[in-house]
């Protein structure tokens, strides 16, 4: 996969901001916010990255939402203070990480089976996607606790209710995913989080094959 012909103007115009605020940062001995800067540049490459290793195609949405996820949640919400300045910014951003987690452990699940929709259940794929999106909240949970722990940041807020609050929002987000990826094997729909599926494995034909052979007959 070219990562450059996977790309949105939006994206590289993000990756571009986020250097130059990294550079901008040492020069002015900024240390947190050049850090910051350069850990969101870096997270948002590694999906087009690994997906290069794996031999991936992933659609362009995809890519664009991975990066305005971790711009707005590390570099806007650290970096900016968004967090603080809007009360529904964790909510939301904690909601749509939720939902993407799901759809992707909806997606890498499906993939074990080769893509056949008959070979398990609908409802257990649904669920097995909800425990990958929720056991991926409750990991970034511990991750904010020992950021707050180790480098004196304050992720976590309100400390417990801020971490219960973040389980729930992460809980309806993961709903959202399973029931869609149970509507997309049950009635082939699921709405635009259903296209999304339909266009992801498409555009990776071979690892479920198992789906096309049978659409076929």
């Amino acid at each position: 996969m070219n990562i450059a012909r996977n790309t949105s103007p939006i994206m590289l115009s993000i990756w571009a901001l986020l250097l130059c605020a990294a550079i901008v940062a040492l020069g002015l001995a900024r240390w947190s916010l050049a850090f910051v800067s350069l850990a969101t540049l870096v997270l948002s490459l590694v999906p087009p990255i690994l997906a290069s290793r794996w031999s991936l195609t992933l659609p362009v949405p995809f890519l664009l939402a991975t990066t305005l996820f971790f711009f707005a949640s590390i570099f806007l919400g650290e970096a900016l203070d968004f967090y603080e300045r809007l009360w529904w910014w964790d909510l939301a951003l904690h909601g749509s990480s939720a939902v993407g987690f799901g759809l992707t452990g909806f997606l890498f699940v499906f993939m074990l089976f080769k893509g056949d929709r008959f070979a398990a259940p609908p409802s257990a794929l649904a669920f097995i996607a909800f425990c990958v999106a929720m056991t991926i909240g409750a990991m970034w949970e511990i991750f904010e606790f020992l950021m707050d722990q180790g480098f004196g940041m304050n992720m976590q807020k309100s400390g417990l209710v801020d971490t219960m609050g973040d389980l729930m929002i992460n809980a309806f987000g993961s709903a959202i995913a399973s029931l869609t990826g149970y509507y997309y094997l049950r009635h082939a729909s699921g709405g635009f989080l259903g296209r999304g599926l339909a266009q992801f494995i498409s555009l990776n034909k071979r690892l479920y094959q198992k789906s096309k052979d049978r659409l076929k007959k």
